[in-house]
């Protein structure tokens, strides 16, 4: 049974932190989907990968191209991706279902702190999830250093 991470993005841009946890993810052997809603954010995020992190670049891939499925990083505006990934990162407060969560192994949801009504939509989503009985946590980089500042067991 899987989890959902919510990282509160104060400090690091976005294309920084998702590059960092992408390439976590990759190292635990997990293929990764990035799920936006627009498709100006998937443009963005494609071209920053190629530059995240600084030492080279993160392999990755749009839907509806030839090799999607072969993406160790599928960036996407669907909810099914065709690189069967283990780690979902939602971004611009794409939608999460419940069921996603607990069939796979992390679900991490990365939100502009700065922006009230995302803020929000962020708190709506925690409640929907583990109102739903799935394990979450939430983290925040106020301190400067990534902390964990809540925790949700979900069901047993």
């Amino acid at each position: 049974m899987g989890a959902v991470y919510f990282y509160h993005l104060t400090r690091r841009p976005l294309e920084v932190t998702l590059a960092n946890l992408a390439d976590r993810a990759l190292a635990a052997g997990w293929p990764v989907a990035v799920r936006a809603r627009s498709e100006g954010m998937l443009a963005l995020l494609d071209d920053q990968l190629w530059l995240q992190p600084e030492d080279g670049f993160l392999p990755h891939g749009r839907a509806g191209t030839p090799r999607e499925a072969a993406q160790p990083i599928l960036l996407t505006l669907g909810s099914v991706a065709a690189n069967a990934p283990r780690c979902i990162f939602s971004v611009e407060g794409a939608a999460v279902d419940p069921d996603e969560v607990t069939a796979l192994d992390r679900v991490c949801v990365l939100f502009d702190g700065h922006d009230p009504v995302v803020v929000q939509h962020a708190r709506e989503q925690w409640k929907t999830l583990t109102t739903a009985g799935c394990a979450a946590q939430y983290w925040s980089e106020e301190g400067g250093a990534w902390k964990m500042k809540a925790e949700s067991p979900g069901a047993d």
